[in-house]
């Protein structure tokens, strides 16, 4: 039985055969291009990841294949034809801060939360889908028709690869537009962010005879690489947590059943929902900046080769008033500030880029430690919280995210976790048992200072907020003006 493992992740493809051993080889990693037409625009070409996958499919020969999605990257294409009309539109988008914006001042964000469980904000694919129905006009005219499909990038897939049209759950939950209890399409929600509920796909498990692929091999597992990694991680129980580092830094809890927050913080999601079972939930919460704010350094030149930036000689740069706060696409959970901008604060002249990386490293871990105090609050963690991803590997970052954290980490031995959830979801659907004991090896937490942190990386956080709102509030006004407005809000 030859089971694969495809991530299709933000910037790239992977494909991996599970070993009769329990371990991953790596077969294929084919990287796509993003794009970014104008100032919060982040599109990717849908026939390009598509085309990817089917290379991965050829490569691995496979007879069951469980797929992983980005989650909240969505599009729309002509059910006719399966071509895409528009391209693909990033998580990382925030094209629709104004319309998030908008319906939050309409007093629309209790609706949301109540049903969705999400709070208003452009990283969840209902707004992007609504600005595809607004300023798309082939999806209006295919409506029209009754030929429009609408949804995340999972759907797109699928409907191209077996030809059926659907989703499944987990993915579903990231969008605005489910109800977290029922697991169905909302109506409300639809009409809320202007998407035609007969567009979207049918709702499914996460595991289960999905359809068949190219090449003949069954498609079994289909998940958010997220849940896909917290499977990997072996959660299994309530309070087990995991927090990836890729693109983004991703922390889940799984609950077990619905755990509700009174507001907008760590967010209620579906873990994932295996054939003929309940749907088991956790709380999710995510940075929305950190191997991409590092690759990002890289580029300006702050540093040359990861090497370099994985210890340091100085004493930690927050402990010496610098901080870096890694708002480069807003403030995800629990803040949910998309206007917020990244920013270095208290350099000096004698600061150099080797400060400006490890305050940087610093601040995705601070972070990070703010999504978990915030979880903490509401599902105790059970055990050490296992961390994996690229940033993982990096000595000094984990180092001091074991002093920021307020938890003990498990660092996995294996990086591919979204790989590995999926490949073992797909291996127990055919009766094999996976292994119980995981390699890696126990961070222990040192707290000594990390209240002190905390509260300095606060401060340096609430400044770049202060300075966001208030500079978003003079473009306002000036634009006002400009267009002959008498309104200055």
């Amino acid at each position: 039985m030859r089971i694969a493992a495809i991530d299709q992740g933000t910037t790239s493809t992977r494909a991996m055969l599970l070993g009769p051993d329990g371990t991953l080889k790596p077969v294929l990693a084919l990287p796509h291009a993003q794009t970014y037409p104008a100032p919060g625009h982040v599109e990717q070409d849908g026939e390009e990841l598509l085309a990817n996958i089917l290379r991965c499919l050829e490569a691995v020969a496979p007879h069951a294949v469980g797929l992983a999605n980005q989650g909240e990257s969505c599009l729309a294409w002509d059910a006719r034809d399966g071509r895409p009309i528009c391209p693909v539109i990033s998580w990382q988008d925030d094209r629709t801060a104004d319309v998030t914006a908008a319906l939050a001042r309409d007093g629309a964000g209790p609706l949301v939360m109540t049903r969705a469980g999400l709070p208003l904000d452009p990283y969840f694919s209902a707004s992007k889908i609504g600005w595809i129905m607004r300023h798309v006009p082939k999806a209006a005219e295919l409506a029209a028709q009754g030929h429009l499909r609408l949804g995340t990038t999972d759907a797109f897939f699928r409907d191209r690869l077996t030809g059926r049209f659907e989703t499944d759950i987990a993915t579903a939950s990231r969008t605005s537009l489910m109800a977290l209890e029922t697991g169905r399409w909302d109506a409300d929600l639809c009409a809320l962010f202007g998407v035609p509920v007969e567009c979207l796909p049918a709702i499914g498990p996460t595991s289960g005879d999905l359809g068949q692929l190219p090449g003949g091999a069954r498609l079994v597992v289909s998940i958010v690489d997220q849940q896909a990694a917290l499977y990997g991680h072996g959660c299994d129980r309530p309070g087990a947590g995991k927090v990836t580092f890729g693109t983004g830094a991703f922390v889940q809890c799984l609950t077990g059943v619905l755990v509700r927050p009174d507001r907008p913080g760590p967010l209620p999601t579906v873990a994932w929902q295996k054939a003929g079972e309940p749907v088991t939930y956790a709380l999710d919460g995510g940075v929305y900046a950190a191997a991409s704010a590092v690759n990002w350094a890289r580029e300006l030149g702050l540093f040359d080769d990861f090497a370099g930036i994985s210890a340091f000689d100085a004493v930690p740069c927050i402990d010496r008033g610098v901080a870096f706060v890694p708002a480069l696409v807003g403030l995800g959970c629990p803040h949910w500030n998309r206007t917020a901008r990244g920013a270095w604060l208290g350099l000096s002249l004698s600061d150099g880029k080797s400060d400006m990386m490890q305050a940087l490293l610093e601040g995705i871990a601070l972070r990070t430690g703010e999504v978990l105090s915030a979880m903490q609050a509401l599902c105790r963690f059970a055990r050490p919280i296992s961390i994996d991803g690229g940033l993982s590997r990096n000595g000094y970052f984990v180092r001091f995210l074991s002093e920021v954290a307020g938890n003990d980490l498990f660092l996995a031995e294996d990086t591919e976790q979204t790989a590995m959830g999926l490949a073992w979801m797909a291996a127990e659907s055919f009766g094999m048992t996976r292994p119980e004991s995981r390699p890696g090896h126990l961070v222990k937490a040192d707290s000594a200072f990390r209240i002190s942190r905390m509260g300095a990386f606060a401060a340096a956080r609430k400044a770049v907020e202060d300075f966001s709102n208030s500079f978003n509030g003079s473009n306002r006004a000036v634009n006002n003006r400009s267009s002959g407005s008498d309104i200055v809000p």
